[in-house]
């Protein structure tokens, strides 16, 4: 009889830490460094519509990364506007957050014309001592053959029109500050990258990695310019072909499920408003970010 009682007083003076060691939450994103999202070209951080927040570019994954333990900053540049402009904003807010915080390095996770931008600032604006690693979505880093075919084939008396036209759509429609169509439009175009990844090399001290997304049998919102770098490129998203996101350890296509038509350049980040079938961008981000932690950045 004493020995049971003192077996169960030993249950007893140890359930505390029982408890307390069960309750602590197994999270999959605490990296040791924060995620830094770095959106594309055509948008910000939140999309707006003559001054209205009508929804977010990154919808519902950096939530879906804070609720398993990520610490997220997103940044947020003009939408349409140089690689170099862009890639100096882009530079001083996280420039700031670090000063801010105190964290010494960071996790940039970009898409699109994010993925360009980020690039710049590290190899030649001085951020890569700063940066952990740099991950690529979709990223145009041997341009777009869409983008060749709409800056090409657009008669050069007619750039100055189209400029005008484009740069009052973004500042009055979506409240861009003093937009640059034009220069955007030229610095994702194939020639125009050529020399840029000379100019930009990769950092020694940076990890870096990609994913390319691939529409499969057609996308009813980027029918045209799939087909457009379908015939050029290749397997593509509908913007970035699967060569041209192919960056540093390339990790493999996201097409979705086997039943589905694929994963769009927009469907990749969500941008559907979670309305993709086939794929989860929130469940995919915090399986891409869970790798990031596991490489122990």
């Amino acid at each position: 009889m004493k020995k049971i009682n003192i077996l169960f007083m030993s249950i007893l003076l140890a359930l505390p830490s029982i408890v307390a060691a069960g309750g602590e939450e197994d999270y999959k994103c605490d990296t040791k460094y924060p995620v830094v999202l770095a959106h594309g070209m055509g948008a910000s951080a939140d999309i707006e519509l003559f001054g209205v927040r009508i929804m977010e570019y990154w919808y519902g994954i950096d939530d879906a990364l804070e609720d398993e333990g990520a610490e997220v900053l997103i940044t947020s540049v003009n939408g349409m506007d140089s690689t170099v402009a862009k890639a100096e904003d882009f530079n001083r807010q996280v420039l700031e957050y670090l000063a801010i915080t105190g964290n010494q390095k960071v996790n940039i996770i970009g898409h699109s014309h994010g993925c360009i931008y980020s690039r710049y600032a590290i190899s030649n604006l001085g951020l890569a001592p700063y940066v952990a690693s740099h991950t690529s979505m979709a990223g145009p880093h041997r341009g777009s053959s869409v983008a060749d075919a709409i800056m090409y084939g657009v008669p050069e008396s007619l750039h100055g029109l189209v400029e005008t036209l484009a740069n009052s759509v973004y500042s009055i429609l979506f409240g861009n500050d003093d937009p640059n169509s034009l220069q955007n439009g030229w610095d994702v175009t194939r020639p125009a990258m050529i020399p840029f990844n000379e100019n930009t090399p990769n950092s020694s001290s940076v990890y870096y990695q990609s994913y390319a997304a691939k529409i499969k049998t057609g996308d009813l919102l980027m029918e045209i310019p799939w087909l457009i770098c379908l015939y050029y490129e290749g397997a593509n998203d509908g913007l970035v072909s699967v060569e041209s996101a192919k960056w540093g350890d390339f990790k493999g296509i996201i097409d979705g499920a086997w039943w589905c038509d694929g994963v769009s350049h927009l469907e990749l980040i969500n941008m559907m408003l979670g309305v993709t079938p086939g794929f989860d961008a929130p469940a995919f981000f915090v399986e891409v970010v869970e790798g990031i932690k596991d490489k122990g950045f």
